[in-house]
């Protein structure tokens, strides 16, 4: 059988006409401490045809046993998974190598092979790190779970080799499902064997050209149910406790279970609002800023360049007037925002660096497939508030088509990046708690309300969470410093041209007279609507270059409490900053991506007049609270109650797949 362009399988040269042991796993799981004991010195290497791949191959007594690629599954979607299904459909016999500490991520390849009809024989490995860990397995129960036979090992320490060496013998073909049997036994008439079959059914391309199958594909319903089968074995075999576990397993234990994570977890976040909103936004800001940059900086240009250009020319003012290129934009890029920056990537790279922001990520999952996503979403939401631009990137890690749209569009809409938080919450910092509940449930109920209802309304649904939980562990200083360095770094090289190019569009609306003519065309919003100053029409033409220039407009103004909510509420909803709109053209097309920028414009607009005229009408702030809560209630109510859910599936979203293989 020839290999073809689609990745059809191949008959490889090694070991022809003799029996055949292939060594399978997930990546890192101690194939080769397996694959060398049983092969000892005598081992050669083989190029895979049509790659620059190798494979690994010697003899364990009449066998040849034959390494390969650490893979998730047996799909062409690689060249690693392509050189594994062909090596494992050849296969007499298969050792299937699964990590201990991660049964529940390695048991879907083991259940694909095992629906292959090889004889198959499972080392679960790393048992030692499971239980300092307090995960407990019960093997035997594995072994009659997945009808094959199931050895512990350690394989570092050279424990259970030889009992994986016994058990070979043993090896048989395990349970599959008596639909995908008959299913596979009916495909199996036109193809070499039973394993082909099943690839086929999973939608494999080189196997259906080959045998010219017109069939549909069920991949979608044969990894929904293989992984829905992986959930039921791992609660019958798998237990966690935090019996004889070190301090570190026990807290992140503790982390992912809701009646202590979520104390963990609001305690986390309080300590980032003490660390970024009230001491780098007062005090560090307060020197940077005032004591530096007002204080000497903006005096030194000043009377630098007044004996040569005229403060009231247009040069001057552009140059170093109200909204100066060497003023303005110098004094909030270095001294109002980048201490802000740099204070929350320090806190962000020391949470990823410890192993805490997986955890958040299994602790939110079930919220947040309330709003279309899993768990996995939590962490593009949370660099959202480092960099909105660097996120939207980063939603190419969910599943489907469908989280990504959903993802993107609540970041570009209630995520404040890290200067905009910053600037937010030092002037939140300074009024009444109250206000500050205020504009807390504003932005929250429009993600969650935005959330749900495209929920509701987008076909599908959100996928199930798998993500590795790695171990908790004090940061490593020189990894948070080396993040927290490049991130700021990133941060200034990104924001200071941008905050130029707003500084000279706002200083040449200035001195043409344009800025108060704009100013008053946009009254009837800004004053009539919004109950604002018309000064805020700046802040907002600001808002449009980037959205913390915005809000930095915001801390040079005097505004009443409620004003300063409504006025942060509009800023935080409005449209993302240039860079983060160039990448939303760039991720989806360009007709959703100018309905999602159109949209923000929307909402932000008649939220923030909403809660406007609420608080005109009842003039107290709980009440306020009270009624715009009801108002949104009302709506995601109407909306989840006349609009039909559309579930759909992956509709030919290979990534949904994909993921479900994962």
């Amino acid at each position: 059988m020839a290999a073809t362009c689609h990745g059809a399988p191949i008959k490889l040269d090694i070991g022809k006409g003799e029996k055949k042991l292939v060594l399978a796993g997930n990546p890192n799981v101690g194939k080769s401490v397996f694959f060398n004991h049983l092969t000892g010195m005598y081992v050669d290497v083989s190029n895979y045809p049509g790659t620059t791949l190798d494979i690994s191959h010697g003899r364990y007594k009449d066998w040849v046993v034959m390494d390969t690629p650490g893979i998730y599954g047996l799909s062409s979607f690689n060249d690693e998974e392509r050189i594994a299904r062909d090596v494992i459909l050849q296969a007499d016999m298969v050792l299937n190598i699964v990590n201990a500490l991660h049964l529940e991520r390695d048991l879907f390849l083991s259940l694909q092979i095992i629906d292959t009809g090889v004889p198959v024989v499972i080392a679960v490995n790393m048992v030692d790190e499971a239980k300092r860990r307090g995960i407990h397995i019960d093997f035997e129960g594995l072994s009659r779970e997945l009808g094959v036979p199931v050895v512990p090992s350690v394989a570092v320490k050279g424990q259970g080799l030889k009992e994986v060496e016994k058990t070979l013998a043993d090896a048989r073909p395990g349970r599959t499902g008596a639909t995908l049997a008959r299913e596979m036994d009916a495909v199996a008439a036109v193809t070499a064997n039973r394993g082909e079959a099943l690839l086929a059914l999973e939608g494999d391309e080189g196997i259906r050209q080959t045998y010219r199958i017109a069939a549909p594909s069920r991949r979608e319903e044969i990894y929904l149910e293989r992984r829905q089968r992986v959930n039921e074995v791992c609660q019958a075999v798998v237990t966690e406790t935090t019996q004889g576990a070190n301090f570190s397993v026990k807290l992140g234990y503790w982390m992912v279970r809701p009646v202590t994570g979520i104390p963990i977890l609001a305690a986390v976040l309080y300590f980032m609002y003490q660390l970024i909103g009230v001491w780098v936004a007062g005090d560090i800001v307060g020197l940077t800023e005032e004591g530096i940059f007002l204080a000497y900086y903006e005096p030194f240009v000043r009377n630098l360049l007044t004996p040569v250009i005229d403060p009231e020319s247009a040069i001057g003012t552009i140059l170093f007037g109200e909204f100066g290129l060497l003023t303005m934009t110098i004094t909030y890029v270095f001294g109002l925002l980048l201490p802000l920056v740099v204070a929350f990537y320090l806190s962000l790279s020391t949470l990823e660096d410890s192993g805490y922001l997986p955890r958040v990520a299994a602790l939110t999952d079930r919220v947040l497939n309330y709003l279309g996503l899993n768990g996995r979403a939590v962490i593009p939401l949370i660099l959202g508030f480092g960099c909105v631009t660097l996120a939207t990137i980063t939603t190419r890690l969910l599943a489907s088509e469908r989280e990504k749209r959903i993802a993107i569009f609540l970041l570009g809409l209630a995520i404040p990046c890290s200067a905009q938080l910053g600037v937010i919450t030092g002037i939140l910092a300074a009024i009444e708690p109250a206000f500050v509940f205020m504009y807390v449930l504003i932005i929250l109920s429009i993600l969650i309300g935005v959330g749900m209802i495209m929920d509701r309304v987008i076909p599908g649904r959100s996928s199930d969470l798998l993500i590795e939980l790695p171990p908790i562990r004090l940061p490593r200083m020189v990894n948070v410093l080396k993040k927290t360095g490049i991130k700021s770094y990133a941060f200034v090289k990104e924001a200071l041209p941008l905050f130029a190019l707003g500084s000279l569009i706002i200083s040449v609306l200035s001195v043409t007279g344009a800025l108060e003519a704009l100013q008053d065309a946009l009254a009837p919003l800004t004053v009539g609507w919004l109950g604002l100053p018309k000064e805020t029409a700046t802040v907002f033409i600001m808002g449009l270059v980037r959205r913390d220039f915005g809000a930095a407009g915001l801390a040079d103004m005097t505004l009443a409490p409620h004003q300063a909510v409504i006025a942060l509420a509009v800023i935080t909803l409005f449209v993302p900053c240039i860079a983060t709109v160039l990448i939303l053209f760039k991720e989806r097309s360009k007709k959703e991506a100018l309905v999602m920028w159109l949209s923000t414009w929307v909402i932000a607009f008649l939220v923030g007049g909403i809660v406007a005229q609420l608080y005109a009408r009842l003039e107290e702030v709980y009440l306020t609270v009270a009624a715009f809560a009801g108002l949104m209630g009302m709506i995601v109510g109407a909306v989840l109650l006349l609009a039909p859910k559309k579930r759909g599936d992956c509709a030919g979203d290979e990534t949904c797949c994909q993921a479900e293989q994962a």
